[in-house]
């Protein structure tokens, strides 16, 4: 059936939400969809995890504990808007340098926007390119992350290629993304609210739902914890483990290159 989750073994490269679409067509769909809800990201966020991942990205920052020394280096890979590379700059004392990778140049425009009124622009470098494809060196950063936005890659296993390729021996992958919820009750309301109310609140925010209802679909379509976890060590990583937030609402998998 069209709803049922992709596996370990792909599927999400033709996936746009529910809807089966050609080999090379999603990106420019999912560009769109983010190009209209740049402006109101944040927005909706909170809208989609009815506030949660605020804790659930400092929870992540946490988990990272990034060295407060100015030779540390994280590329932040979706994360056009700052909002997970303020948070480890901050944690970092400011030391830090954080690379912002955006394929969508309206979210890095907000994101550059943001830094500036933070005073962070010395700390941060926004570039606009494809996780798929990363323009830097081999073994260059000593952390990779990316939040809410490995979903909306095509090619999966190859953007995981390139986080373990761009990273330094010893370096971390982290990925926080919305996965499959181990609760039976708690899952049938967050189905409820999220087929129901989300692209609701959607078009009343933003004027469009179907950005929302996009990003919902996507949700359901991404591989379950297990099967995303398998995905990671299959790219090259070690010591590969995820842990669950507000029933698996959420999931922060963590990978090491040794």
């Amino acid at each position: 059936m069209a709803e049922s989750r992709t596996s370990a073994d792909g599927g999400m490269e033709t996936s746009y939400g529910f809807r089966e679409v050609a080999d090379g067509e999603k990106q420019g769909l999912v560009n769109e969809v983010f190009h209209k809800v740049a402006k109101r990201y944040d927005v909706m966020n909170d809208v989609m995890s009815m506030g949660m991942h605020r804790a659930w990205k400092d929870a992540m920052v946490a988990a990272l504990n990034p060295r407060k020394d100015p030779s540390y280096k994280l590329l932040d890979v979706a994360g056009g808007t700052g909002d997970i590379a303020f948070r480890i700059v901050e944690a970092s004392n400011r030391l830090a340098h954080a690379t912002v990778l955006d394929i969508n140049g309206s979210m890095l425009a907000v994101g550059a926007e943001r830094a500036e009124k933070k005073k962070l622009s010395d700390n941060l470098t926004f570039v606009e390119a494809n996780a798929e494809e990363l323009p830097f060196e081999p073994n260059s950063f000593d952390a990779y992350t990316i939040a809410f936005g490995i979903r909306n890659v095509p090619r999966i296993d190859v953007a995981l290629k390139e986080a373990y390729r761009v990273l330094k021996r010893g370096g971390r992958l982290l990925v926080l993304e919305f996965s499959e919820v181990d609760l039976p009750l708690l899952d049938r309301v967050y189905d409820a609210w999220s087929f129901n109310a989300i692209p609701k609140f959607g078009k009343a925010i933003t004027g469009d739902a179907e950005p929302y209802q996009y990003l919902v679909e996507s949700i359901r379509k991404f591989p379950n914890q297990q099967d995303f976890a398998t995905m990671i060590r299959e790219a090259g990583f070690s010591r590969v483990s995820f842990t669950n937030y507000t029933g698996g609402i959420a999931a922060l998998h963590s990978g090491w290159k040794l």
